[in-house]
């Protein structure tokens, strides 16, 4: 699944008129780059959620077809929903054991298959890409890398969820590996965010992370990580204009 229903206000002007998902780098759209990323990694079916100028990516998923995958859209037009209420939304529409989430803005060469093994070997209900990088707000995971709290250093706010001995700080990259049955938990209705459920559900559930911190990445939530993003992923012969 593709989260790319946000407003994207960070984004503008671009937005004022546009999806942000639909924002070019190098002559491909975030959304197609991130439908080919899965692609890369042996998924073809992918769900799409879509809130702001919804019209403009279910114009582009039918011009393109898909860009080769089978694309379903969960639509949000009436009102957008967050992480956490756009996945219960969808839900009818993922059918598959293990579903991997992704959102539009996020550019990476991460290795999902290996990300996918490692969710498959821990017996986690979710496992969370994330990274060493700076943020404001952080994940926390004990030794063995099980979420245990959640923290926000700019308010000071911190939320411990699993007691334990030492706690790391870990940056989210919006990128998720979740087993079919945490859709179960999803009990919320209307607009709600996937990281207090998982902040709740890891009092008696197992989330892991995984730690790519080695990989290109880059949140293309601003205008001016387009350029950023262009230097990291250039452009292919396969780019269209």
């Amino acid at each position: 699944m593709i989260f790319a229903a946000g407003l994207g206000t960070r984004f503008k002007p671009w937005t004022d008129s546009h999806p942000k998902a639909l924002a070019l780098v190098n002559g491909k759209s975030l959304l197609q780059r991130n439908v080919e990323y899965l692609q890369q990694h042996g998924i073809y079916d992918v769900v799409v959620n879509v809130h702001h100028f919804s019209e403009q990516i279910i114009e582009a998923v039918e011009k393109n077809k898909g860009w080769g995958s089978s694309v379903q859209i969960s639509d949000e037009s009436d009102q957008v929903l967050e992480t956490g209420g756009g996945l219960k939304k969808a839900s009818p529409l993922l059918s598959a054991d293990l579903i991997v989430i992704i959102n539009a803005d996020i550019l990476t060469d991460l290795d999902l298959n290996a990300m996918i093994h490692h969710h498959q070997s821990s017996n986690a209900i979710s496992t969370l890409a994330v990274t060493n990088r700076k943020t404001s707000r952080y994940f926390l995971f004990d030794n063995e890398g099980v979420l245990s709290g959640w923290k926000n250093t700019q308010t000071g706010e911190e939320i411990i969820s699993r007691p334990t001995t030492q706690y790391h700080e870990k940056a989210f990259s919006g990128i998720h590996v979740i087993s079919r049955a945490l859709l179960n938990y999803l009990n919320k209705d209307g607009k709600f965010g996937i990281v207090d459920v998982y902040l709740e559900l890891s009092k008696t559930q197992i989330i892991q992370s995984f730690d790519h911190s080695g990989n290109k990445f880059i949140d293309v939530g601003k205008p001016e990580s387009v350029e950023k993003a262009e230097v990291l992923f250039p452009k292919t012969k396969k780019s269209i204009d």
